[in-house]
């Protein structure tokens, strides 16, 4: 019987998948705003820090539950050539790295989350490549981009005073419905002890 590669990672991707050591610019995303006027981490350099970024996001687990994979590995699947991060040195600061992310789709409901996880990540454990600072954005063509920004720049700021990356944001942002639903909910009529 034929196999197929399963589109949501698990197997060894049959071709799929360029290579952590390989830097193939039409699989990766174009740098956004956010880089521009900045030194953009290209062959050798991005490909060097994204194998640092695979090992960084396994020990904090910045997984993609899309497609069941260290989110690392976004940058090198072949069917999302628009999709993943791209980097880029501060040129006011090089001990400053900005990180654009780019996802899958404008609608993708785990931005928030992924770039979230990819900050605490990077800043926490910055022990582990030679940037100070690596500071996060979501590219603008997601539908939440501006809201999550925010409160990138706000977990940014709290890191910046304290040295933690714990710092919670404030707002809903990337919650789903059903989360806001319940956040606002009141008690239900049924018996606090019933056991369901």
């Amino acid at each position: 019987m034929v196999s197929f590669s399963s589109p949501f990672g698990g197997d060894d991707g049959g071709g799929l998948f360029d290579e952590y050591d390989q830097f193939v610019p039409d699989h990766l995303p174009e740098p956004g705003p956010f880089l521009e006027a900045h030194r953009v981490l290209t062959d050798d350099e991005h490909a060097e820090f994204h194998t640092r970024t695979r090992d960084l996001f396994e020990e904090r687990k910045v997984y993609d539950m899309t497609f069941n994979y260290n989110l690392a590995r976004l940058n090198l699947d072949t069917r999302h050539p628009g999709a993943g991060y791209r980097y880029a040195e501060a040129t006011d600061d090089s001990s400053v790295l900005r990180a654009e992310f780019t996802p899958t789709t404008p609608f993708c409901p785990q931005a928030h989350t992924l770039t979230i996880g990819s900050f605490r990540a990077w800043n926490g454990l910055s022990e582990e490549h030679e940037y100070d600072l690596v500071r996060v954005r979501t590219a603008p063509m997601h539908h939440q981009s501006e809201s999550i920004n925010e409160q990138l720049e706000e977990l940014e700021e709290a890191y910046l005073e304290t040295g933690s990356v714990q710092h919670q944001p404030d707002g809903d942002v990337g919650s789903n419905p059903m989360e806001r639903a319940m956040q606002s909910e009141g008690p239900s009529r049924g018996n606090p002890d019933a056991p369901f």
